[in-house]
């Protein structure tokens, strides 16, 4: 169990939250949950003691906490199953002492006293069962024993972050802190995530974007708004409707309350000067009882995403015959062809390193092709968000002059106007670039491709740094958007409500379903790969 006792957090007059008292208990499984900005990470790094509360807040944690890093380069020159024994640091700082010392070879009494110390920690830490127990963590994740002593920079990214998965499992954890684990994760990749934590029985704390992962996983959410954490029972799609039922309950209530309170001021109003002074302080004392809740204001802000076109393009929009892409003898895509056609909405899924990316690329012609033909039809503007879209905005001056080169006859108070839908209201929208956040960034790129209006919008995994409520907005944005969608995503909610169109790259393989995710779903279900931890 943990337990958070009157705990805030601050930073100069900003309050992310305050007094937070709140129970995290054994067998279930949270979703932390809140807007861009509202601590999250915070919160998580107070847990795990990383960081300090604002106050003399008090965190009770089991012995034992598995934290999965981030840092998928951190561990790049060990042995994989030596970065899985790194979980437990007591264990793994003994067993390096250990070693060094019988190395060394000096047998003197202070290092006889010493290596008995440390054979006593890894007695108390069952190490001597250690590399037995992380193999078989390994073999859970998809790796084979033959891979065990490799390097992790032999890894490809999925298999790396498997590993500092089963890092933070090692040693039997009693909780476990995970921090957006389905980053640089494919669908199957995520699939079997989600299989993985439902067998995990201690305390469990995650931080993900992924609504689909968060309703397959929780038992229940603890949501920061309104400068608190507050827990519901289950999924991610039931607390936000707990949230509603109750603030449409206050604001009821509250309704109530003020017509009640209307009645009784008119009989103070007429009778305060006459002989019923006793029935008229009885309603003032109710008139004080029936004073309305206040409603606090929620951080919960959601943008307001529409695309529009500049003008109706052809029905044809691109035809690809035969398109092959190499990168030396990684022969990436092969003999790909089709035809797309005015509004279709594509999703392009796939493990990664298949070629996905590769092949948005070469379709808006930032990558040249070996071979084949790409035709687009006549006025196929395309808007395109990339994976590393942040690079490509330019800094030092502020958001909304960054717009504005993109205007074309709107005026500024037509983009000022985006810039409020978009969360930009107020003094943010002069915010310099520089400062922005990983969210605000990625919002500022959509305002920018609302403004372009191309028929063809492009986008490469969109919700790696948007919030729920922000990935909600674009998927409601593109599934009403009337021009061409392609989008490369591991987000499930957000192909199903956008595609009409799968297409699925796999080594060797390249399938074009025409219909919906459910529909794929039906005839070619998530199935958990074959993990053989691939050579990456």
């Amino acid at each position: 169990m943990i337990i958070v006792s009157d705990v805030t957090k601050s930073y100069g007059t900003r309050i992310l939250f305050e007094s937070v008292s709140v129970k995290f208990s054994p067998g279930n499984r949270y979703g932390l949950t809140g807007p861009n900005g509202a601590g999250k990470s915070t919160f998580l790094k107070i847990l795990t003691g990383e960081i300090e509360p604002s106050n003399r807040g008090k965190i009770t944690r089991p012995k034992r906490v598995g934290v999965m890093r981030q840092d998928q380069f951190a561990f790049d020159n060990e042995k994989i199953i030596d970065t899985v024994m790194m979980g437990n640091a007591p264990l793994w700082d003994a067993l390096k002492e250990r070693d060094a010392l019988y190395a060394a070879g000096e047998f003197t009494d202070p290092i006889m006293e010493r290596l008995g110390d440390l054979e006593s920690i890894v007695a108390d830490e069952n190490g001597y069962m250690a590399e037995i127990d992380a193999a078989e963590i390994l073999r859970g994740i998809g790796l084979t024993d033959d891979r065990h002593n490799d390097l992790m920079k032999s890894l490809p990214t999925d298999y790396k972050f498997r590993v500092l998965l089963a890092q933070a499992l090692f040693g039997n954890p009693q909780a476990l802190l995970l921090d957006e684990p389905t980053n640089h994760m494919d669908l199957d990749g995520i699939h079997w995530l989600e299989a993985f934590l439902q067998e995990y029985d201690g305390t469990m704390i995650v931080i993900s974007h992924d609504r689909h992962f968060l309703n397959a996983i929780c038992t229940h959410i603890a949501d920061i708004d309104y400068e608190t954490v507050i827990v519901y029972p289950g999924s991610y799609d039931d607390m936000v409707e707990h949230k509603m039922q109750a603030h449409t309950r206050m604001e009821a209530e509250n309704r109530d309350k003020a017509k009640k309170i209307a009645q009784l001021q008119e009989f103070v109003s007429r009778f305060a000067a006459g002989q019923r002074s006793s029935q008229v302080q009885s309603r003032r004392k109710e008139m004080l009882r029936l004073a309305p809740t206040e409603l606090k204001r929620s951080n919960i802000q959601r943008p307001y995403i529409r695309f529009d076109q500049n003008k109706a393009p052809s029905r044809e929009v691109v035809t690809v015959k035969g398109l092959n892409k190499s990168f030396g003898d990684n022969h990436v895509l092969k003999d790909i062809t089709l035809e797309v056609a005015r509004g279709e909405k594509i999703a392009i899924i796939g493990p990664n390193g298949v070629g996905k990316t590769t092949l948005l690329r070469c379709l808006i012609g930032e990558l040249r092709i070996d071979s084949g033909e790409i035709r687009w039809g006549h006025g196929m503007d395309k808007g395109y968000y990339a994976q590393d879209f942040a690079d490509q905005i330019d800094r030092g001056m502020s958001a909304i002059d960054y717009l504005m080169q993109y205007e074309t006859g709107e005026g500024y108070e037509i983009i000022r106007g985006l810039m409020g839908r978009m969360l930009f209201s107020g003094d943010e929208a002069l915010k310099l670039t520089d400062n922005l956040s990983g969210g605000e960034l990625a919002r500022l790129k959509l305002a920018q491709l609302m403004i372009g209006k191309p028929p063809v919008l492009v986008f490469d995994e969109p919700t790696n740094h948007l919030d729920l409520e922000s990935v909600n907005a674009l998927g409601e944005g593109l599934s009403l958007f009337e021009g061409t969608v392609f989008v490369v995503t591991h987000d499930q909610d957000l192909i199903t409500d956008v595609a009409t169109r799968i297409l699925r790259l796999s080594p060797g393989e390249f399938l074009d379903f025409h219909g919906t995710w459910e529909e794929y779903l039906e005839q070619y279900p998530l199935l958990e790969r074959e993990h053989h931890g691939r050579k990456g």
